[in-house]
């Protein structure tokens, strides 16, 4: 009897779990929709989004694709305004979503999706969760710029041989060289980059950007750059190689997070859910040549592990907190 009784608890527990989901789903195909502003490259979020609609038919994802800054600086015009338009947010600066939730404008949501990721890749709290992570790194064109010759550590770029000859994105645009140049400054403070400024370089937004100027050979050499859009511009037959100095290599967590008055608050649950799934994360790292947090994902092998590379982390409370003065900065240095 006891055994017969446990046998119908589970049963009743599967029955329930099962009714739970699909009652979940029934939401939100009756919302019918979810707005996403991301910062995820256009062909990535795209693949992404129909990965997620070839799966739960009738919800459509919105996609608003921009860099990082702007995705922060449109959520805060419209939260001000009072204008409840995004159901999920995603940028690659990490310092973001600590602004965000202290303004109360995140909506606490505990995704069973994330319960196996690092700490890292969570917020303590359950107001975020890292989607994707990479790395900012150095690339050259090796039609242009020789195996030998090529600049192997950060310092090496500061040589004037190097003068009007590479390309840098904008940290006041790019979530990603936000990172970057943080976890640089404190590896060797702003005299680096007031050097670095002295080589002329030319100056793009997007951390994507640098790998169409080096393949095409207008700037052979990137001092900066998503790890993940040079390595898909490469496998697409494009001259680029990659380089992962050994002195260090800035780590980009790029987290997302459902807006706190989402208008499709049941479908921006079950995109985030999804998202956070083995299917679309292993689809971020084999199709888009990105990191994640989950544990079962599995990396092309001509990629470096990150637990072989000396990573360069940067808290994300000190990414918000001098946020203003990194893009002070850098216009002080570059003029732009």
């Amino acid at each position: 009897m006891k055994k017969t009784f446990c046998l119908m608890l589970i049963s009743l527990w599967i029955s329930w779990t099962t009714v739970s989901s699909a009652q979940e789903i029934e939401a939100a195909k009756k919302e019918g929709k979810v707005i996403w502003y991301t910062s995820l490259a256009l062909p990535s979020s795209t693949a992404l989004a129909h990965l997620f609609m070839n799966k739960y038919k009738g919800i459509e994802v919105e996609v608003h694709r921009t860099g990082s800054q702007r995705v922060l600086q449109r959520v805060m015009q419209e939260a001000s305004a009072g204008i409840k338009t995004v159901d999920v947010i995603h940028t690659s600066d990490a310092g973001h979503f600590v602004l965000l939730k202290e303004k109360g404008l995140l909506l606490k949501y505990v995704a069973k999706g994330g319960e196996s990721f690092p700490a890292g890749f969570k917020d303590s709290d359950g107001f975020y969760y890292g989607m994707r992570a990479t790395l900012s790194v150095i690339a050259y064109n090796p039609k242009l710029v020789s195996d030998k010759e090529a600049p192997k550590t950060w310092k090496e770029l500061l040589d004037s041989k190097w003068r009007a000859k590479q390309v840098t994105a904008h940290p006041g645009y790019s979530g990603i060289i936000m990172t970057h140049v943080l976890a640089l400054v404190k590896q060797y403070g702003w005299n680096y980059f007031q050097e670095l400024a002295k080589n002329k370089l030319h100056i793009v937004q997007s951390a994507n950007d640098p790998a169409g100027v080096v393949a095409s050979g207008e700037r052979p050499v990137g001092v900066n750059g998503a790890e993940y859009f040079y390595y898909k511009t490469l496998k697409q037959g494009n001259p680029i190689k990659i380089l992962y100095p050994k002195e260090g290599v800035p780590l980009v967590v790029s987290p997302t997070a459902i807006a706190k008055d989402a208008p499709h608050p049941n479908a921006a649950k079950l995109f985030t859910e999804f998202i956070l799934t083995k299917t679309a994360q292993q689809m971020l790292a084999d199709n888009e040549g990105l990191y994640t947090g989950h544990p079962e994902v599995t990396y092309p092998n001509d990629k470096p592990k990150l637990k072989d590379l000396k990573l360069l982390a940067v808290d994300p409370d000190e990414l918000e907190k001098r946020n203003a003065e990194i893009r002070k900065r850098f216009v002080e240095f570059f003029g732009a």
